[in-house]
């Protein structure tokens, strides 16, 4: 588990919590950014997490300026040692076209709604089981739950695999820590001196992470100040 400070839960762990970052894809270093926060909502033990990203420069003349933002509200579970997904929305704007996506999680009932907004404002709705035992994690809420070890100690060398509702892919999505030899040639090739511990690949929806492979390649401090 991630150090506490004074034994607070998972979400008190994050509240206030702002991230930026800096997308790179091959030899371009910056072709999209983004930023990522998590507040408390109004209820005791239920969260929000807001993640924006958006192409920049060349690139975002290619696509067609793309702007990606992610909601996923969450409650507290186990007592706090965990977060759990009620809701994920997907909104993608390309150019002056957008698409949303919807997906609440009813663990009373079993049920996975999915909500699909039409182009001509009209909503599609569906439903589907979720399985006894099974918690669906979307890819923000998975993010938290892993930096504060709800999968287990954070190792390096070591492989996590979470699961997801399932969409046209998998229903799970891997993620790899950079064995130290990894992570030093790593450092060597970039020159990375400091400012990040540990180095991650996340195998998940490639349609989210707009490659083949459907990886993102990051690197992160363990520890930090909200």
């Amino acid at each position: 588990m991630q150090p506490r400070v004074g034994g607070d839960s998972i979400g008190e762990f994050f509240k206030g919590e702002e991230l930026s970052y800096e997308i790179g894809f091959w030899l371009l270093k910056r072709v999209a950014q983004g930023k990522i926060s998590f507040r408390e909502m109004g209820r005791k033990g239920r969260y929000v997490a807001l993640l924006q990203g958006e192409t920049l420069g060349v690139l975002g003349w290619v696509a067609r300026y793309r702007v990606d933002t992610y909601t996923s509200i969450m409650e507290e579970v186990d007592g706090g040692r965990g977060l759990r997904s009620i809701s994920f929305e997907e909104d993608v704007k390309i150019g002056g076209k957008s698409r949303k996506r919807t997906h609440f999680f009813d663990y009373k009932n079993r049920k996975w709604i999915k909500v699909r907004q039409r182009k001509d404002g009209t909503r599609m709705r569906g439903e589907a089981e979720i399985p006894p035992g099974m918690v669906y994690d979307d890819f923000v809420t998975a993010s938290y739950n892993f930096r504060y070890g709800v999968y287990g100690e954070i190792e390096r060398g070591k492989k996590y695999t979470v699961a997801t509702f399932p969409k046209k892919g998998p229903s799970s999505y891997e993620v790899r820590v950079a064995s130290q030899e990894e992570e030093e040639r790593k450092r060597k090739s970039e020159k990375i001196k400091e400012g990040k511990e540990y180095f991650v690949k996340t195998f998940s929806d490639p349609e989210i992470t707009h490659s083949k492979e459907g990886m993102i390649e990051d690197g992160y401090r363990k520890s930090f100040t909200p």
